[in-house]
């Protein structure tokens, strides 16, 4: 490990999804310090900051990035490098969910999911490297989620995003510290926002929760009104989080992993002091409503998701 922090006087930062949310409390905390930020957003969402009285000027520059977008990475990378030399902090927050059962959801509709959370921030974090590793400095923070570490119902292809997400952040954290080149995962649980009304349904999903005889109805019926609830109800805001986020940022030697809310600290805890069974079985019984879930009297016929293409769940 190199001893000497090779640190830029004026690091350069880019943040994908930074229109809204997480990504935007990201952006205002770092505007009037002594970086440079590359602010990333679909190009729908780019009126967004001119809305909100931000404007590119010599240290922040707003373009257009569909993270899922091959092209659109690397030309991002290419005007960066082109006007400040490069990405010395990447920060990955753009992100999707979708709510939905296993059984309802279709194989385009997990390849979505796993793209924006997982496949489009390693693709990122790949184009950044080469420049970290020449100048031996270089940071790469991934929003991950409670649900990287713990999964829950109706949940279950964003928690496969984020397990996947937090799988190979871990393995690269070792690849690139002999370079000083720090990988972080910041984990948020529950915040007080808005954003809970941006998950998405599947076609199956929103079909059965709508459907009181759809097998899994009281799934959805229970589940989400609960994450509603806690969400809320949650102390943590965006602002809070970007804060710790910032706070990574400028550390020395970053951690791997940075639990960024108070259910963060909880739920990390638990699964270390608990036995797996114990600690599955009294997650299971809190689950709101969970004995109305399951067979009953008016149950239809189970509603798997439909394949637009009969092929598309073969093995490839």
């Amino acid at each position: 490990m190199p001893r000497i922090d090779r640190r830029p006087r004026r690091p350069v930062v880019l943040v994908t999804g930074a229109s809204s949310g997480l990504g935007l409390a990201v952006l205002r905390r770092l505007y009037n310090q002594s970086v440079h930020v590359v602010a990333t957003a679909r190009v729908a969402s780019l009126p967004r900051f001119a809305a909100m009285g931000i404007r590119p000027g010599p240290t922040l520059a707003l373009l257009p990035l569909d993270v899922t977008d091959a092209d659109q990475r690397r030309d991002v990378l290419a005007q960066v490098e082109q006007r400040f030399g490069g990405v010395d902090v990447l920060i990955n927050n753009a992100g999707v969910a979708y709510r939905s059962v296993v059984e309802q959801v279709t194989e385009a509709e997990r390849l979505t999911q796993m793209d924006v959370n997982f496949l489009a921030p390693m693709a990122l974090a790949r184009l950044v490297l080469p420049h970290m590793r020449a100048q031996r400095w270089g940071r790469i923070i991934n929003v991950s989620s409670v649900g990287g570490m713990m999964a829950m119902p109706t949940m279950a292809v964003y928690s496969a995003s984020k397990f996947a997400l937090e799988g190979a952040s871990e393995a690269l954290w070792y690849e690139v510290r002999p370079w000083n080149v720090h990988v972080t995962l910041v984990q948020p649980g529950f915040i007080s926002s808005e954003s809970f009304k941006n998950t998405r349904f599947t076609a199956a999903s929103r079909c059965a929760t709508a459907d009181r005889r759809d097998p899994y109805h009281e799934h959805y019926a229970n589940m989400g009104p609960f994450i509603a609830k806690i969400m809320r109800l949650a102390r943590a805001t965006p602002d809070t989080v970007a804060r710790r986020i910032v706070r990574t940022l400028d550390a020395r030697r970053p951690p791997l992993r940075v639990p960024a809310t108070l259910d963060a600290y909880l739920f990390a805890a638990l699964r270390r002091l608990l036995p797996r069974g114990l600690y599955h079985r009294a997650l299971y019984g809190a689950l709101p409503g969970v004995r109305r879930w399951g067979p009953h009297e008016t149950e239809a016929t189970p509603a798997v998701a439909p394949l637009a293409n009969p092929t598309a769940d073969r093995p490839r």
